[in-house]
Order: structure tokens, then sequence, then C-alpha cells
């Protein structure tokens, strides 16, 4: 079972996140915890984003502009948006059995793999 944060910046941090369905990047997540307390740095909420990870409390959505964060827990893909950069879920069924074929191929224990859509979002094609 994941453990809670142990510390108030790690729960603001997680409560940034949680908050947001977007995939902010740290920067983002940095104001939104400045917005709560001033007195917290960009070191810290960069720390405790790593953490939190670690911990399997967020994951890490590596794109090609920045990392991004998220609280959904289950595996999924990703469509980016070479326009404007947004971020979102992928309407598709995450397929377990590639990761077993991969293991019996490769003898690699797998644990997911990533997948990311790149292309234009609706909005950045009508413009």
């Amino acid at each position: 079972m994941k453990q809670p944060p142990s510390t108030l910046q790690r729960q603001l941090v997680l409560d940034a996140v949680k908050a947001r369905s977007d995939h902010p990047s740290a920067d983002q997540i940095y104001l939104d915890v400045r917005a709560v307390n001033d007195r917290i740095s960009r070191s810290t909420v960069y720390r405790n984003l790593n953490v939190l990870v670690r911990m399997g409390m967020l994951h890490r959505v590596k794109l090609p502009d920045s990392d991004r964060y998220e609280y959904r827990p289950d595996k999924h893909y990703h469509l980016f948006c070479l326009g404007c950069g947004a971020v979102s879920d992928a309407p598709l069924d995450y397929p377990d059995e590639l990761d077993e074929e991969m293991a019996i191929e490769t003898g690699y224990s797998i644990e997911r793999h990533r997948v990311v859509f790149e292309g234009l979002c609706p909005d950045c094609q009508k413009r």
C-alpha cells in the first residue's frame, strides 16, 4: 500500500497535481503550490515531485517539451499536441499482453510500456 506523504510540503505538491487533469509541468505545479503557501521554494516542489514519483503516488509523463505529472494510477497512453503543448489521456485500452510478450521475448521483467501520440489537437487544426 502507498504511504501518505510525510510532510506538509509533499502533501501540498500531491494536492496540486490531484487538482489538475491537464498533466501539469513542474513549473505549473510550483505556481499552484505557491498560491497556497508562498514560503515553499521551487527546489522543494521539484524534490517532492521526484519523491512522490518514487513512492508511486504520482506518475511522470515524459514528453518532448518537458516532463509532466499526473495522479491517475492506471496504465494508459497520452496525446501530445505539437502546436499548443496540450497533453491528454488517449482513449485506448492498455494491452498488458504486450508487456508479457516482450518479457518472454527478451527475458526482461517488464513493468509497463509508454506510448505518446504526437500531432495537432482539434483547436490547433482550426487555426
